[in-house]
């Protein structure tokens, strides 16, 4: 790939843009200057469908000028504006930098109405009727995709609107997880666990853990095993929010319930990504984001 991105594409295409505009100026004077031999009845002989006979006309002043003023506002354009490779242009614009300026137009714009939420906890804004408010427009803008609108996610994707958190249902641990993102990696197990008999085992004793149906010979079969997954999981699979993993014993299944998805997960793992928003609201936003996630699952009396 370093070929592509050498020094050389910028000279390519600068130079390419550079001859293009030149060579409309040459074809403009060469057709301006050219005398093409004519008749004398100001015809040049070509002839189409019997009677239809090319003039030697010049071409209209006005239409000549217009082309190369169009020549004439490509240069001064791309004096002005990056157009020959990577020369940045006299103005230093780029399509980034408008981006950001419009971005901190709209944050200036905005910032009096997330000042009266700076001082307020998590706990207040999600009791607090205006904020609640902007935190839903700003979860259906940017949460709701994976989550669903209403925030009870979806296979793979988790519900926000219970009291089962796999990085911590805190307000600050929320705030973190929307700002910085999160990615929850479960390792295919199959091979730790043991055979493939055991690894069914294990699904049953999984099951167990929280109540399900399950077959209590394979379960207690498959409870020494589980040593495998307790090191995440705990040795009562009641999980590890500092690493992402679920509650075992809880009613909770994220990637499908019953044994086929127990033993799918044993065996295949899961890789999930939750992104950063940093880079997407700023640190009001995520502010109040946070407080009306966490009043999904705390549902505070709300105040107008």
């Amino acid at each position: 790939m370093s070929d592509f991105t050498s020094e050389f594409w910028s000279w390519y295409v600068a130079g390419l843009t550079l001859v293009s505009i030149v060579a409309c100026l040459i074809l403009l004077w060469v057709s301006g200057t050219t005398k093409v031999k004519a008749s004398a009845d100001n015809t040049t002989g070509h002839v189409w469908d019997g009677d239809l006979r090319e003039m030697n006309n010049p071409l209209p002043r006005w239409w000549v000028w217009l082309f190369v003023i169009t020549v004439v506002f490509s240069l001064i354009y791309g004096v002005l504006y990056p157009t020959f490779g990577k020369y940045p242009g006299v103005l230093g614009w780029s399509s980034g930098g408008q981006h950001l300026a419009e971005v901190a137009a709209v944050e200036k714009a905005i910032a009096p109405i997330y000042e009266k939420f700076q001082g307020m906890e998590p706990q207040q804004l999600a009791g607090d009727a205006q904020a609640m408010a902007i935190g839903e427009r700003l979860f259906m803008n940017n949460c709701a995709q994976c989550h669903g609108s209403d925030a009870r996610g979806a296979r793979s994707f988790p519900n926000l609107a219970d009291g089962d958190w796999l990085w911590g249902g805190e307000p600050a641990a929320i705030k973190t997880s929307i700002t910085e993102g999160r990615t929850g990696v479960m390792p295919p197990m199959a091979a730790a666990v043991g055979t493939p008999e055991d690894v069914r085992n294990v699904a049953h004793y999984v099951l167990s853990l929280s109540g399900s149906p399950h077959d209590p010979v394979r379960a207690t079969l498959g409870r020494p095993n589980f040593a495998a997954c307790a090191a995440c999981h705990g040795a009562d699979g009641k999980g590890n929010t500092a690493l992402g993993a679920p509650n075992l014993s809880d009613s909770t299944w994220l990637h499908g319930w019953g044994e086929e998805a127990v033993v799918r997960a044993i065996t295949q793992g899961f890789t999930n990504q939750m992104p950063a928003q940093a880079g997407k609201l700023n640190a009001d936003q995520i502010h109040v984001l946070s407080g009306y996630v966490w009043g999904l699952s705390n549902r505070p009396a709300t105040a107008n």
